[in-house]
């Protein structure tokens, strides 16, 4: 019995380029979250609006989805040994059409 290969639409590739997006996407999350202070009369303005908070992190994100999307729409590479499934329609024996009475007279 032959090794039948499928050809998915997603490869090896597309999956690990995917997770790394969404590696980045957490990351430039995770340094825009705190800033906040546990004591409410004290403002730290130099710690709420940092350079990597309002900065690096919105680009982190941005490159995040550029890399998701471009792992999305990557067309992988097709092997030589795969084979292509072709799904033929069954045949079914002819329905007779019937002439309807109006047409008779």
């Amino acid at each position: 019995m032959s090794k039948q290969h499928f050809n998915f639409g997603f490869s090896e590739r597309n999956y690990k380029l995917l997770l790394v997006g969404l590696g980045i996407n957490v990351l430039g999350f995770l340094l825009m979250i705190g800033g906040g202070s546990d004591d409410p009369n004290k403002f730290d303005a130099s710690e709420l609006f940092s350079n990597i908070r309002i900065t690096v992190a919105p680009a982190l994100i941005v490159l995040g989805y550029v890399v998701i999307i471009y792992s999305i729409m990557k067309k992988p590479q097709v092997d030589s040994h795969a084979e292509e499934i072709v799904v033929k329609p069954q045949h079914k024996e002819p329905v007779q059409a019937q002439k309807s009475e109006k047409g008779k007279k």
